[in-house]
Formats: structure tokens, C-alpha cells, sequence
């Protein structure tokens, strides 16, 4: 074989690579963009790291997130204690830990333990739960307690379920809601499209979180209030994109072709229309759900969200912040504020590398 001929035949598989590479669709070149954006990747990867920690927190974290010892509230960083753990007589109940001094005496079952406040008391040897025999176990909290003595650490973990949930939950149903009414004033236009954005315009008047603030009054305290008045409020910056797509996307020669076939509008609408409008909602939904995540908080802060003694990270900002005010315990404030603030990041960083994965200018 000749090199003339060796050269085609390179030049040829080349041809036929490129032929390949040209038949993959937008989100495969999106997603090639993506992984090119290092910040992105950072954004992406740490919130996938954030629903691993929300998904395995009964595995992670050191404690269950409600398990209160009174003597050991308010500790700093790195606190240690001595406890003993007792089995509870209801079969439904937690294991509960008692804190304790030392050990007075022990007397066939019955073992006299010196508590916080130099009384002593008595437990039963059967009711008490060893670790390797040692009937005094040492804990540790590594970021602190609060002044309930539960463990911050295991209320961070366990915070990051609500915060991701809300966030999510939320902002699925803004965009379902933003889909629906900007598709119509978009496609249908005339009367359609007056009534609509009449109703986006009296929504977006209103201030975000004093609008959430009333709906979450009128809805009531709890988790479900929480994320259903954050999506109600949170579709009119996704109905506006949908609405200028189905402009644009409405007088493309496809769209013709397909009402000549004679396909029915929320044929068009649904099947050949809003599949070529989705890049610019997911962008506008990331950016949605880092707002989301700062309502939930600023609803649990002001009381008007997740309630006690569910563990909410915005909770914990205004069970702490007291602290920081008299110079103690500043851990129980700002451990929190830096969560919310690395998952909004991270979520604001995938959002701004998803908008120049989708912008068709680039180059592959």
C-alpha cells in the first residue's frame, strides 16, 4: 500500500469521524462545554456531594439531630463529655445518653454515677449499653453543641435535607408553573398573552420574600407550606423566557411544517416547540434554585418555616446569631451561614457554566 493511499484512507476515517461527531445533539455539545468550565464542574460536584451528604445523613452523621443533653449545652468546638447510654423501656423510643461525672460505687446491678450538678443517682446494670465493656463512654462534638446540647454537626447534615428538598421541590413547581403559562402567551399570543403577562406583571410587582411571608401566613408553618409559597412566587422570571422562546421558536420553518401537516397546537407546543426551549429554563431554574434555598432560610430564621426541632439551617442561624452578640459560640451562627453560602455558590456557579453550555455561539 502505497503512501498516497494510506493518506486517503486516514482522510477518509477522518471524513467519516466527522459525519459521526456532527450527528450528536445539542445537549451532547452542552455537556462537552460543561465539562470544560472548571468552575462548573466545582459548582456541580459539590452539589452532588451535598445530596449524597442529605441522602446518607442517619449514616454520617454522629448523632440523631434531636438528641439533647442539657448539661452539655452551648460547648465550643471540639468538646468532649462523658456519658452513659441507657436503654429506653419503650421499644419505640431512642437510646437516650445521660451525662456524668464519675462513678460512685457500683453495687451488684445497681451502678451510682455523680452527675453534672454533684448529684449522685442510680441506673441498673442491665439497662445501661457498653461499648466494649466500658460502662463511661467519651463523645465528642466536633463543631460544638447548641443551647439544647444537640450536636451541630449532625444538625448541619440533617439541615442540608430541608434545604435541598425545598429548594428542589420548589423550584420544580415554579418551572412547571412558568412552563405552562409562557408556552400559552408564547404560542397563542392575542388575548392569551395580555392575561397572562398581566398576571406576571402584578406577581413580579410585589416584593419576593414579603409575597412568600404572606402565602407561608396563610398557609400555615411546616416543611410542604414552605416549599408551595416559594413555587408560587418563583415562575415569573421562567414564564417570561418560555414566553420569548415560543416568540421566536413559533415562526421557524419546523413549526410550520408542522401545522401544514396538521398537528394540533399543544401537539406543536409540547413535542417540536418546547424541547428547543429548555436550555435557557434550566439555566433560569439553577439560578431559581439557589433563590430558593435563601427563602427557605430566611423563612426558617423569621419562624415561618420548617419548625422546631427539625433541624433548618435558617433555625440554626436564629438560635446563634444571640451568641455572636455577646461574644460566645459564634460556631452556631456562622457554621450554618457557611453552608448556605457554599451551596448557593456552587448551585450559582453550575448556573453560569449551564449558560454558556447552551449558547449555540460558542464553539464545540
Amino acid at each position: 500500500m502505497t503512501q498516497e493511499n494510506t493518506e486517503n484512507i486516514k482522510r477518509l476515517e477522518d471524513s467519516f469521524a466527522m459525519l459521526d461527531d456532527k450527528s450528536h445533539s445539542l445537549w451532547y455539545y452542552s455537556w462537552k462545554r460543561l465539562k470544560r468550565n472548571k468552575l462548573a464542574m466545582i459548582g456541580l460536584w459539590t452539589l452532588v456531594l451535598l445530596v449524597i451528604i442529605a441522602l446518607f445523613a442517619p449514616v454520617i452523621a454522629p448523632f440523631d439531630p434531636n438528641l439533647q443533653i442539657l448539661e452539655f449545652a452551648a460547648k465550643p468546638i471540639g468538646f468532649e463529655g462523658d456519658v452513659v447510654q441507657v436503654r429506653q423501656q419503650s421499644g419505640n423510643s431512642e437510646d437516650k445518653f445521660v451525662a456524668v461525672k464519675s462513678i460512685v460505687s457500683e453495687d451488684g446491678d445497681k451502678i451510682v454515677f455523680k452527675g453534672y450538678d454533684d448529684q449522685e443517682f442510680s441506673i441498673n446494670r442491665p439497662e445501661i449499653i457498653s461499648d466494649d465493656g466500658k460502662i463511661i463512654r467519651k463523645v465528642k462534638y466536633y463543631l460544638g453543641t447548641d443551647r439544647f446540647g444537640r450536636d451541630v454537626l449532625s444538625r448541619l447534615i440533617y439541615g442540608s435535607r430541608v434545604s435541598l428538598t425545598v429548594g428542589l421541590i420548589s423550584e420544580s413547581i415554579a418551572i412547571f408553573i412558568g412552563i405552562i403559562l409562557g408556552s400559552m402567551a408564547g404560542f397563542f399570543r392575542g388575548k392569551t398573552d395580555a392575561v397572562v403577562m398581566w398576571f406576571v406583571n402584578v406577581i413580579f410587582a410585589f416584593p419576593a420574600i414579603l409575597l412568600i411571608i404572606a402565602l407561608s401566613v396563610v398557609l400555615g408553618k411546616g416543611l410542604w407550606q414552605a416549599f408551595v409559597a416559594i413555587g408560587l412566587t418563583g415562575w415569573v422570571d421562567i414564564a417570561r423566557i418560555v414566553r420569548g422562546q415560543f416568540f421566536s421558536l413559533r415562526e421557524t420553518d419546523f413549526v410550520e411544517a408542522t401545522k401544514a401537516i396538521g398537528f394540533k397546537p399543544f401537539r406543536i407546543m409540547i413535542r417540536h416547540i418546547l424541547p428547543n426551549a429548555l436550555g435557557p429554563v434550566i439555566v433560569t431554574g439553577t439560578v431559581g434554585l439557589a433563590a430558593a434555598i435563601i427563602f427557605e432560610a430566611s423563612l426558617s430564621f423569621l419562624g415561618l418555616g420548617v419548625q422546631p426541632p427539625t433541624a433548618s439551617w435558617g433555625q440554626m442561624i436564629f438560635d446563634g446569631y444571640k451568641y455572636i452578640v455577646v461574644g460566645t459560640n459564634w460556631g452556631l451562627a456562622v457554621f450554618p451561614s457557611i453552608a448556605i453560602m457554599i451551596t448557593v455558590f456552587a448551585v450559582n456557579l453550575l448556573g453560569d457554566g449551564l449558560r454558556d453550555a447552551f449558547d449555540p455561539k460558542l464553539k464545540q
